[in-house]
């Protein structure tokens, strides 16, 4: 078996020096085209990748970063992976992504198996019920850490976050504006931190509004789920003429409902979904949604990163991105107040 290409190796193959191999492939030094071309070729042909173990060693910094999150499935959660991967990978780092599934225990095995390897830097969504010994284990590696939506009493980090209650309540407003009364949230089994401020600024919104009851009805946040919750939710509650989504996923679940049951979104029920995934603007019919742009937050929470990478003793940095109503064909004025 022929051995490992060292940097020796490419040096040999190309007839220069191992200094120069070393500058052309990180980019440095006085090289002319005709030896750098060269170099490249040589490289590409022995199949030689750097060993960085070195120089991360020397210089006190690794060029990989963890992501943790909870849920890669969801395509939210897949278009923040690829804005934060993006903007890494521009910058010269890579980014490696672990799914917790939202256990504490898999999640605490994710992280000591980063700090183990070195990992340069943390992009985590905490799982609910996260124990302090998982921030403290952070502190105590000193490893430089960007929480994302779920932000800790227990953790001094860095936090990119959403204004989740003043999004719902602007949704809620919105469907009552239209002649909505019965209106309904939808979404969501464990009351995370995210979560229970999207119920809370529902239930602010229909409490000043004058209208309700509050209804509150639990879903698994996946297309599949979210059209059998509404199926069971309309059944139970026919009085309920629009709904205010956990996210796009049961949002689009919910208006899958509808036409299985021959009804129209944005006709018979409304529906408004949270996140506005690529999706999202593409289904039968268009999602209304409280936009977040998640590609745009990937590279916000890459970029928060990169700031602390670069000035480790810079203050703490909160973040909320505000939602934006983008509407579509999913919502629109009752029957009642249509005709």
């Amino acid at each position: 078996m022929v051995g490992k290409p060292k940097l020796e190796t490419v040096a040999k193959e190309a007839g220069v020096s191992v200094p120069t191999v070393s500058q052309v492939l990180r980019g440095t030094g006085r090289i002319s085209e005709k030896t750098r071309k060269k170099v490249l070729q040589v490289a590409r042909k022995l199949n030689y990748v750097p060993d960085n173990r070195a120089a991360t060693m020397r210089l006190g910094q690794n060029r990989e970063i963890g992501f943790s999150i909870q849920n890669m499935a969801n395509p939210f959660n897949a278009e923040v992976i690829l804005g934060a991967s993006d903007l890494l990978e521009d910058e010269g780092f890579l980014i490696s992504v672990l799914d917790a599934r939202g256990d504490p225990d898999r999640q605490v095995k994710h992280i000591e198996a980063f700090i183990g390897n070195g990992r340069g830097g943390l992009l985590w969504v905490p799982a609910l019920g996260t124990p302090e010994r998982t921030f403290d284990l952070l502190r105590t590696h000193r490893v430089p850490t960007v929480t994302f939506l779920r932000r800790s009493a227990f953790g001094d980090f860095d936090h990119v976050g959403i204004r989740n209650s003043e999004a719902t309540a602007t949704a809620t407003r919105y469907l009552a504006t239209l002649g909505h009364s019965e209106i309904a949230y939808l979404g969501g089994t464990e009351m995370t931190s995210v979560r229970r401020e999207r119920i809370q600024g529902y239930r602010q919104a229909l409490l000043e509004l004058g209208v309700g009851p509050a209804r509150v009805f639990d879903s698994n946040d996946t297309k599949i789920a979210g059209l059998q919750s509404t199926l069971d939710l309309l059944r139970d509650n026919p009085e309920v003429t629009a709904l205010v989504c956990n996210g796009d996923m049961v949002a689009l679940g919910a208006c899958l409902a509808l036409l299985r049951s021959g009804r129209r979104p944005g006709h018979d029920v409304s529906v408004i979904g949270f996140d506005d995934i690529q999706d999202a603007a593409v289904a039968t019919p268009p999602l209304t949604t409280m936009a977040v742009s998640p590609y745009q937050l990937g590279r916000r929470l890459a970029q928060v990163l990169l700031e602390r990478l670069k000035r480790p003793d810079m203050p703490l940095t909160i973040s909320e991105v505000e939602a934006t109503l983008v509407i579509r064909d999913s919502s629109g004025a009752p029957l009642s107040a249509a005709d």
